[in-house]
């Protein structure tokens, strides 16, 4: 198995996606939606 790049986010990032998880959004739904953000911006 490789590496793992090291990923670092901001206390503002980690509580926008516990809020959508508490506003019942899925896990699946809140890795697909930033999967998605992170190719669009690169």
């Amino acid at each position: 198995m490789g590496e793992r790049e090291h990923r670092a986010f901001t206390d503002e990032f980690k509580r926008q996606m516990v809020q959508l998880y508490v506003n019942g959004k899925s896990r699946t739904d809140i890795v697909r939606e930033y999967e998605e953000r992170k190719l669009i911006e690169t």
